[in-house]
Formats: structure tokens, C-alpha cells, sequence
């Protein structure tokens, strides 16, 4: 018998290696599939659209916040794998009852790189793991500060406006290439008025592409509520995904610093 210990510090006992696994996070199951589990991922969410051949090959258990509860018990899994903020507790607790669950629980890169050699060890994919995890540390470096220090405000959805604050993994991205996050006297994900928006005055407004899908003309009506800033669409899993995905971080930051300085 094999014990673990997962990121919210509860205690999975394994007879053997996972045959049968669930993954209930987009960023986890594309990490899953990138060191090579690609028979023993039985399940998914309809959210874990990377890459395009799991997404089409593997039984979907609805989504991160709306799961599927008897299609999961009907894929028999030997481990379910989720997140703390990604799934909702109940969902968990229930899970619990029945199944191996491992949670994690990510702020900052190095829960993620945690995250991905624990699960490296869990399933017996040390070394292929260990490549993903110095691939992304040696790139990361080329990134750190490459902004000034611009405030920035990340939308993360609209009618109301909802942002992503200080403890979030989101902020701890801002933070390490250069951006003050506008939001930071505030926690987590909070929801402000246009007229607090305009006290803040961010010098950038960066608009995610998920959960909400940020269209450009959400950019021409802030441009109205915020004449100052300089607003830009992004890519809401390079800010957001904490698996694999970290290793396309690097490149796009360079491309949204050379976007926002000739904007």
C-alpha cells in the first residue's frame, strides 16, 4: 500500500499504480496526457479541451463545476485528480466517499511544479515529468519583469466586471513579469462598478479570454469608461493553466510585450 499526501492535506492510499484515472481540471488533464497517460485517462471534463486528440478520444464527465456524478462511478476510476478552487466542495466530498481523490491547490508556480512532480511520482512518470517541469524553469527567466511595473487589471468576466485579485495564481503570474496588479487590495475574484473601476484607473486592462470570452467590442466600451488605458484581449490559459500549458508562457509574453507597446 502506497500513501500520499495531496495539496489540501488529505491522505490517498494506493494499492498499485492508477489504471483507470479522472481528471476534473482542464490544466491537469492536458499535463496528464503530456507525460504519457494517454491509456490510462478514462475521463475528462468538457472544459479539458487540450490537446484536440483527448479532448475527441476520452468520455466527458461535464464540467469542472457541474459534474457528472454517475458517469464518473460508471468509468470506475482508481483516481480522480482535481483542484481546490476549480471543482465545487460538495462535488468533492462526494467523490470522497467512494473514490481515491487527489486535490491540488495552486497560488504560485512552484504549487504547480509541486503539483506536477507529485502526480509524476503518484503515476510513475518521474522522468518525463521532471522534463516538462526544468523546461518550464529554464524558461520562465526570459519572462520575470519583462513589464515596468504597469498596473494592470485582469477581467475575468463581464456584466458585472469580476476580476482576479491578490491570492489568486493569476496575480502571482502578473507579479513575475513585471505588472502590479490594480486589483491587489482586494482578494481573490471580486466584482466592481464601472465608477470603481475608474477611481483604480489601471494603466492596462487585460481581458482573459475565459471564462468569459472577451470580444474586441468589449475593448471600444471601456475605451469609454477607461480613455486612458490600454486594453487587450488575452489568452486566458497562458495566465491561468498550471500544468504542461506553462511551457508556451514564455513566447506569448514576449508577443503581448511587443502587442502593448505598439498599441
Amino acid at each position: 500500500m502506497f500513501q500520499y499526501i495531496d495539496q489540501i492535506g488529505s491522505v490517498i492510499k494506493l494499492a498499485a499504480k492508477p489504471k483507470r484515472i479522472v481528471s476534473i481540471v482542464p490544466s491537469q488533464s492536458e499535463f496528464l496526457w503530456d507525460i504519457g497517460l494517454r491509456d490510462e485517462l478514462v475521463g475528462i471534463t468538457k472544459f479539458c479541451i487540450h490537446p484536440d486528440k483527448m479532448y475527441m478520444n476520452t468520455e466527458r464527465v461535464g464540467g469542472t463545476k457541474k459534474l457528472n456524478i454517475n458517469k464518473i462511478r460508471a468509468l470506475k476510476p482508481d483516481l480522480i485528480i482535481g483542484n481546490k478552487e476549480e471543482n465545487e466542495k460538495a462535488d468533492i466530498e462526494l467523490l470522497q466517499k467512494e473514490f481515491n481523490v487527489w486535490m491540488s491547490d495552486i497560488y504560485t508556480f512552484e504549487d504547480a511544479f509541486k503539483m506536477m512532480h507529485d502526480l509524476g511520482d503518484i503515476l510513475d512518470k518521474k522522468s518525463s515529468t521532471k522534463k516538462i517541469v526544468e523546461e518550464i524553469k529554464r524558461s520562465l527567466p526570459e519572462v520575470k519583469n519583462i513589464f515596468a511595473g504597469e498596473s494592470a487589471a485582469y477581467f475575468i468576466w463581464y456584466n458585472p466586471y469580476m476580476f482576479a485579485a491578490k491570492n489568486t495564481f493569476i496575480d502571482h503570474v502578473l507579479n513575475y513579469v513585471g505588472l502590479k496588479n490594480a486589483i491587489s487590495h482586494l482578494k481573490r475574484y471580486p466584482k466592481l462598478s464601472q465608477e470603481q473601476l475608474q477611481m483604480i484607473d489601471p494603466d492596462l486592462c487585460l481581458l482573459s479570454s475565459e471564462p468569459f470570452p472577451f470580444k474586441v467590442k468589449h475593448i471600444k466600451e471601456l475605451r469609454d469608461i477607461l480613455p486612458n488605458a490600454n486594453s487587450v484581449i488575452v489568452d486566458g490559459e497562458i495566465f491561468s493553466w498550471y500544468g504542461s500549458r506553462l511551457l508556451h508562457l514564455c513566447a506569448y509574453v514576449k508577443d503581448l510585450k511587443k502587442q502593448v507597446n505598439n498599441s
